[in-house]
């Protein structure tokens, strides 16, 4: 990856030539030296080693407006009206030539679609601009559809046109509150699928697709790229512990739900696969969601006139939420009042610094997690004091369960209460729920809390037979452990641990 810095003095940059640049086949893979087997809950790589395709990624960082290739994708608004260091810079290299033919010949572009413009003075011949999706929770599939349709159609459009090369900026925003690490993933699933999509079909006129990314995002995409496109059999294998699973993709990237489908038949008495046709509901099912949509009144004419009341009722969920709210600001209260010292003394459960995407890591040590001596109603009160303003965006948990004991085993009764007291955002903003050194009673119960009791984070938690497997995701400066922990790993795994270096 090539580093281009800001000219403090404004001095115009240099023309770079896309073909000076490295390709992604041609940096070194980050090798994990175990030799034992990693529990993931994917049996194998739906992105296999694919040294072809390696060769036509190009990640880089830098400005885009410096490339010399086919074309430049430009990230925008409907009515090309946003503004960002990115746009302005465009349309200042590129003239008022630009200006003026997208307010005389385009003037609007819809979210997920792609239209060209010449590159006028810029080192580019072409500029595909795209219209990033609003994100917003409630309607998810929708931005992940259009976000997706945006590399699509650019990539489609490059094919279509004959190009060489294309150069793709990061399309989500955060302005438009896409999450950064969800838009990545988008991102380069829906690149390999195209890629391979085009390879197998022998069409291999674009022969370079560079990333361009900025600083902010230019660490997603180092730990991200190698789940797509691993460089080696060892970071192919290592994906699989990253690659996000529960999901089903059609072929070119797209989520696809198998739920959200419907069947069409000629004759319903004589049912045959090769006849029926599915009709895909994904798009408008989430809009089916909205309480406005599905509410439903009476006459309310005739309710006035009869002299008919509606007697507000309340869900028997929602009530049991609002409880459980009630409950969890209650203890939130005496967390930050009471005296914890008790239980924090203990130092098994604390942060330790950041992942490779910056989200916090708790850690939790098993060993000194003395279940029948602790004071329970207190580790409960520390464990939401410690953890409150941390879940308020995305964090993971690295356990470890080194030298444990029957002593440092909880009931499931008690896991299953802390979990219900937990509100929603510990699950949702919980992004990976590592165990490390898990023995045969760590598997069973990890299965069996999360197949009955927790399934909303059954696909986050995985396990790890050492210690250095986490240096994958977290950088070993960001994770403080204690000793024992570390000694027991050497004894039963060597001193092969890894410091993975960034790419250059």
């Amino acid at each position: 990856m090539v580093l281009v810095h800001e000219d403090p003095l404004g001095m115009v940059k240099p023309i770079i030539d896309v073909s000076t640049l490295h390709s992604w086949g041609d940096t070194n893979p980050l090798h994990i030296p175990t030799s034992y087997n990693v529990s993931s809950s994917l049996e194998f790589s739906s992105f296999p080693v694919n040294h072809n395709l390696n060769r036509k990624i190009v990640f880089w960082e830098g400005d885009i407006t410096q490339l010399k290739v086919d074309a430049i994708v430009h990230s925008t608004n409907e009515t090309f009206t946003e503004r960002s260091h990115i746009s302005d810079r465009i349309y200042a290299k590129a003239g008022p030539e630009l200006t003026r033919e997208i307010q005389e010949e385009i003037r609007e572009c819809k979210s997920g679609e792609v239209v060209v413009t010449q590159a006028y003075k810029l080192p580019a011949k072409l500029i595909f601009h795209t219209v990033g999706p609003k994100y917003n929770l409630k309607f998810q599939t929708a931005a992940e559809n259009a976000l997706h349709m945006c590399y699509r159609n650019a990539l489609l459009k490059a094919y279509e046109l004959k190009l060489k090369s294309i150069a793709l900026c990061v399309i989500n925003s955060v302005k438009r509150n896409y999450p950064p690490d969800e838009g990545a993933h988008v991102a380069l699933r829906t690149i390999r699928r195209i890629l391979e999509h085009q390879e197998n079909n022998g069409n291999t006129t674009l022969q370079a697709v560079v990333l361009v990314v900025e600083n902010c995002d230019a660490g997603i995409y180092e730990v991200l790229l190698p789940l797509y496109f691993p460089r080696s059999t060892k970071e192919e294998d290592a994906a699989l512990l990253q690659l996000p699973s529960g999901k089903d993709y059609g072929a070119f990237g797209e989520p696809v739900f198998p739920d959200r489908q419907i069947r069409i038949i000629d004759n319903p008495h004589h049912i045959n696969e090769d006849d029926c046709s599915i009709i895909d509901l994904s798009s408008h099912f989430d809009v089916m969601s909205d309480p406005t949509f599905t509410q439903m009144q009476g006459d309310l004419d005739q309710q006035r006139l009869l002299g008919e009341r509606h007697v507000p009722t309340i869900d028997p969920f929602i009530a049991k939420e609002i409880h459980n709210q009630e409950r969890y600001d209650r203890l939130l209260r005496r967390a930050k009042t009471e005296d914890l010292t008790e239980v924090s003394g203990i130092g098994c459960l604390y942060q330790s610094g950041v992942d490779r995407f910056g989200r916090p890591v708790v850690v939790f040590v098993g060993k000194w997690f003395k279940f029948k001596d602790i004071d329970l109603d207190k580790a409960l009160l520390y464990l939401i004091y410690l953890l409150d303003p941390l879940v308020k965006s995305d964090y993971v948990i690295a356990y470890f369960h080194t030298n444990t004991s029957n002593v440092n085993y909880p009931s499931l009764t008690w896991l299953k209460e802390v979990y219900n007291i937990l509100p929603y955002k510990y699950k949702k903003n919980l992004k990976a729920f590592y165990i490390v050194h898990p023995t045969f009673w760590t598997k069973m119960m990890t299965w069996w809390f999360t197949t009955f009791m927790a399934p909303a984070i059954k696909q986050k938690v995985h396990s790890l037979q050492g210690v250095e497997y986490l240096y994958a995701v977290i950088h070993p400066s960001q994770l403080e452990i204690p000793a024992f922990i570390t000694e027991h790993d050497m004894s039963i795994n060597g001193l092969r641990y890894f410091n993975p270096c960034s790419t250059t």
